[in-house]
Order: structure tokens, then sequence, then C-alpha cells
């Protein structure tokens, strides 16, 4: 928790004169965690009552189904970005320009030249972390030279410590804030009993990475053991997998009759899928920090995750959860059955992920987290 002597360094903050913070973010839609961190960060009162905020929008998809394609517009979008960041440093002056950046891959040079921008005008400078896949790059031409070219003189946010050896080759120790995300706490989200066919939870858009294929097949191997149990998959269709591909996969697999995809699910249909479920379970790859997991946390469900990110930080195995071995369909259906078998088990891991929510991962928290991260970088 922030200490008394934090909050009154917040609460001074808030009576000088507020520094000028240019955000230069991804905003949604698309729907996905970082973005929706970033449009917290823009209705915040908290943060935007301490500084004067101004805004850019460095996204250029609007919708999961341009991930990929429409290389022209996005080109426009860019560039109509691009003019947009040049044109607010050269008639505003800002004390700190925040970005928020792919840092791995073709999006990190895509998102590269908005901070050489901000560097160009000597601001101070702030990267906040929301994904990684640096260390598979970093070796390689012309990441080799531009990441360490990007990150030099800036201070850089993680999610959590167990993120920093995907950069530790490019960022020193000393440049690193840690600010945990958080998500609004639910007026409805509480979640009483279980029903008689535990039912399963997925949320996530269909992709390969999210582990959609490796939760089939532990679905298959579960029914073959003789379990009773349903499997609701709730996301968007992407270029990996769509509601076709989807319904053969698992007719192939004879599990038609137990997992059944629902589509896309917000706001009240979204909480509905939470209170009708009895386990959740990401079996991502390639994750940092899912806010479905903290949804779930919230909703009092318990957990099945691999240890991708900071998920083994968000999940204590053993008392909120169970982390799983990743890409491993027999570990995937070992964890859950282990829950399926144990209704009492499952509630007892509810209940302590919900106080574990409350007491680091709500969105007050974060906000507050997140001004004093950067009070700090524009007081240092």
């Amino acid at each position: 928790m922030l200490s008394a002597n934090t909050s009154k360094h917040i609460n001074c903050i808030m009576m000088v004169k507020k520094k000028g913070f240019f955000f230069i973010i991804p905003l949604p839609p698309p729907v996905h965690g970082s973005a929706m961190m970033n449009q917290y960060i823009k209705e915040s009162k908290l943060i935007n009552g301490a500084f004067d905020c101004d805004f850019v929008n460095l996204s250029t998809s609007r919708r999961m189904d341009e991930i990929g394609k429409k290389p022209l517009l996005k080109m426009v979008r860019f560039v109509w970005a691009y003019c947009l960041v040049l044109g607010k440093l050269m008639h505003r002056r800002y004390d700190l320009c925040y970005l928020a950046i792919t840092c791995h891959g073709i999006g990190f040079l895509k998102d590269a030249p908005f901070v050489l921008l901000c560097k160009l005008f000597g601001k101070k400078i702030v990267i906040h972390q929301h994904n990684k896949g640096m260390s598979r790059d970093v070796k390689q031409w012309p990441y080799r030279w531009l990441l360490p070219l990007v990150y030099r003189n800036t201070k850089v946010i993680l999610l959590s410590w167990r993120l920093y050896p995907d950069i530790e080759n490019v960022v020193r120790k000393e440049q690193i804030l840690i600010c945990p995300n958080g998500i609004p706490e639910e007026t409805h989200r509480m979640k009483i009993t279980s029903h008689t066919i535990a039912c399963i939870l997925f949320l996530s858009n269909l992709l390969i990475d999210k582990g959609v294929l490796t939760l089939l097949d532990a679905c298959e191997i579960l029914k073959v053991k003789g379990e009773k149990f349903m499997c609701r998959f709730v996301g968007g269709e992407t270029k990996d997998i769509d509601s076709r591909m989807f319904a053969e996969e698992t007719k192939k697999r004879r599990i038609d009759d137990c997992v059944f995809y629902v589509g896309r699910k917000y706001g009240k249909e979204k909480a509905e899928a939470f209170c009708d479920a009895d386990i959740f379970v990401q079996p991502t790859f390639d994750d940092c920090f899912p806010l479905t997991v903290l949804e779930a946390m919230q909703y009092k469900l318990p957990i099945v995750a691999t240890s991708q990110g900071a998920i083994a930080e968000m999940v204590e195995h053993g008392k909120t959860g169970l982390i799983c071995q990743t890409k491993d369909a027999a570990d995937l259906a070992k964890k859950l059955k282990v829950l399926l078998d144990n209704p009492q088990l499952r509630l007892q891991y509810g209940e302590a992920g919900y106080e574990r929510f409350k007491f680091r991962y709500t969105l007050d928290r974060f906000e507050r987290c997140m001004v004093s991260c950067l009070s700090f970088c524009v007081n240092e």
C-alpha cells in the first residue's frame, strides 16, 4: 500500500502549478490490455488533476480484424499521428512525454520514431512497457542499435520485476519503476454458488498464442477421463481462429457437446459470463499482465494459468489458483481436474483471489501509483 508520505506527496503536487504531460498512447478500439489501461489514464480524475495532460492516439488499428491488414490505411494513420505529435511539440511546452510503445518487431519500428521525435525536442521521457519480446530482437539488425537509442536516458515503467529479464540487455535497473495494472471495482461482482456441472471460462480473442488449441486439447483429455464439465470461450474471432475453424476443432476432438464458442461479450453480458463460471483459465503463451485475470479475481473465480509474464505474481499457486506449464495440454488438464473435482477448493481459491485483488490490483491503487511514478520522473 502507499505510505502516508506518498499520499501527502501526491496532494502537494496538486497544490502547485501543474506540470505539462504529453501522453502518446494507443487507445481503444480495438480493446486490449494496454489500450484499456491507457483509457483509464485518460479518464482518471486523479492523474488529470495532478498534471496538465495532453493525448495523441498512437494506434493504427481501429478493429481487431484490421490487425495485420490494411497497410495503406495504417500508414495514413501513422503519418497523421506523427504530424499531430510534431505539431504539439512545436507549439506546446511539455515537462514530460509518456509513451506506451511496442518493444519488439514491426510494432517497435512503428513506434520508435515517436520516442526519437520527443528526444529531438529535448523532452524527459518515460516509456510504459505493456508487452515483451525485446530479448528476441536485441541482437538483430536494426534492433541492436535502435533499441539502445530509443531507451537511452529514459525511465521505464514495468508491470512487474518478473518482466525485467526481457529488457535487461538494453535497460538498466536504475531506469526502472514498477506499477502493476489495476481495474475498476464492479458492484455486481459477487459470485456465491457453483454449478452441478462446473463451467470453465476462457475470455480472450481467439488467438493461437492465447492457448486456444491447448485448452481444446485439455478439454479432450478431461472428457476421455470421464470428467463432467462445460467450457465456454468468450472473445473475438481472429485471422488465427474464426468460429468455423473453432467448430471444426471441437468436432474433431469430439468435445462439441461440452465446449462452446459464444462470441464477444461486453458490459452486462461479460459480467454474466464471469458470474456463470466456476473456473477461469488463461493458458497463454506470451502475455505480460492480462487484465482478464484481474477480472476473474474480482469475480471470485479460481484461476488456472501459465506463468507467462507477471501471471505467477498475480496468481498465487496453491492459494488463489494453479499455475500450469505453457503449451502443455496434459498439465493444463491435470490442474483443471483438481478444481473440477473439488468445489470447496474452488470457493477457497476464489475468496483468496478476491482479497488479493482488493489489496493490490484496484484501479484506485493503479492511479495513485502512476501519479507517484510520473511525479518522480518529471522531478528527477
